[in-house]
């Protein structure tokens, strides 16, 4: 398939990386809040600095169906990506979500957010092959190639993946892609409690079946069948459940991906709660005033995907409390929408960890100029 070369007026390297250069120069360094697609702006401690646009360097500069990988710059949108690949029955694995129709190439690998499809094909980091970009002093880098073995030593390029733009301004960034299924089918199930969905997560997770998303809202649980015709079919005739039709089944996968279903709806604290699978916990909900007269107890709003690996919760939850837990559980909460941006979203690092964060942090941007404490408030 021939792609256009891209217009002159979709790069902007050199503008961006000028930009960067002169904020670095300066004796009192003037921090940049990266913006792609913007997409994304209420992800993450809140943006501090002079804005940075960088959506309009854009454009796809190289794919090749056979070999299975796509690279575009940055700020080329993610439907128009998405699109061409569909047009060679290929896609992204990661299924990334797009909460708009700005959502860019970059800002996906920046936030490294993955949708139901993460658990069986992979994470953004999976597929991510090699960038470009511009570092803290305005040099331009580049890491990782196009070709699906290319990485001797240590492979930076995923160190960008949900970076938020603390390490660099992505220019550009080459992704493998995946076949589409031949075959997909959404089943249904009545279940009133999570616990029974993540009871039958957990058996399904000891065989050797074409699961590509599962999850559960609203009292069902939903499976999707992916791959060629038989397998498919044998898998529906074996685990059972009411099939839906095809369209109904694209839409919620692509509602629940994009934060479209109702549940996502609302001004309440929306949390992610990530933790092993089959993990069985009963979260605690503070006790919140609905008017003058009443209170309510019950129980927080969830939804599991991931098949109960990622849990997204509503409601007045403790959050502290919540943290320990899932810290106790090898998992971990971030305030993912509608919480205190001034706070920490994201879970404490151990103090070894974060300390190789902050020596990362020093060697890409050393003035500290790009997206500074966007993902915690010393990085």
């Amino acid at each position: 398939m021939s792609i256009p070369t891209p217009t002159p007026e979709a790069d902007c390297q050199q503008a961006l990386q000028q930009r960067v250069q002169t904020a670095y120069a300066q004796r009192q360094p003037q921090p940049l809040c990266i913006i792609g697609g913007d997409s994304k702006a209420f992800y993450g401690r809140e943006a501090v600095g002079e804005p940075l646009h960088a959506g309009a360097h854009c454009g796809v500069l190289d794919y090749d169906p056979s070999e299975l990988v796509i690279t575009a710059r940055a700020g080329t949108r993610m439907h128009a990506v998405q699109q061409l690949l569909a047009a060679e029955q290929q896609m992204l694995g990661f299924e990334p979500p797009r909460f708009s129709a700005t959502t860019t190439v970059g800002g996906a690998v920046a936030a490294g957010l993955s949708g139901p499809r993460r658990p069986y094909a992979g994470a953004v980091r999976d597929f991510v092959l090699g960038v470009k970009i511009i570092n803290g002093k305005g040099e331009v880098m580049r890491f990782g190639g196009q070709v699906m073995k290319n990485v001797a030593g240590f492979d930076i390029a995923r160190l960008m993946v949900g970076a938020m733009g603390t390490l660099g301004v992505l220019l550009e960034v080459s992704l493998r892609v995946m076949p589409q299924p031949q075959a997909e089918t959404t089943c249904r199930f009545a279940h009133r409690q999570p616990q029974q969905a993540i009871a039958l997560f957990n058996q399904l997770a000891a065989r050797p079946l074409p699961l590509s998303a599962a999850a559960w809202s609203d009292g069902t649980t939903r499976l999707r069948w992916s791959g060629n015709q038989a397998a498919v079919r044998n898998a529906v005739q074996s685990i059972g459940g009411e099939e839906e039709s095809d369209a109904a089944g694209r839409a919620f996968w692509r509602q629940l991906r994009d934060h479209d279903l109702p549940f996502f709806g609302g001004e309440q604290p929306l949390l992610r709660y990530a933790v092993r699978a089959g993990t069985e916990v009963e979260v605690e909900v503070e006790p919140r005033k609905t008017n003058a007269n009443a209170d309510t107890n019950a129980n927080a709003a969830q939804l599991l995907d991931w098949g109960g690996a990622q849990r997204w919760l509503r409601g007045a939850i403790n959050l502290d409390e919540l943290r320990k837990i899932a810290a106790a559980h090898g998992g971990h909460v971030t305030h993912f929408r509608h919480g205190d941006r001034q706070g920490e979203v994201f879970q404490s690092l151990s103090a070894p960890l974060h300390a190789l964060h902050r020596r990362l942090k020093r060697a890409f941007d050393p003035a500290g100029i790009l997206n500074p404490s966007r993902l915690y408030a010393d990085l």
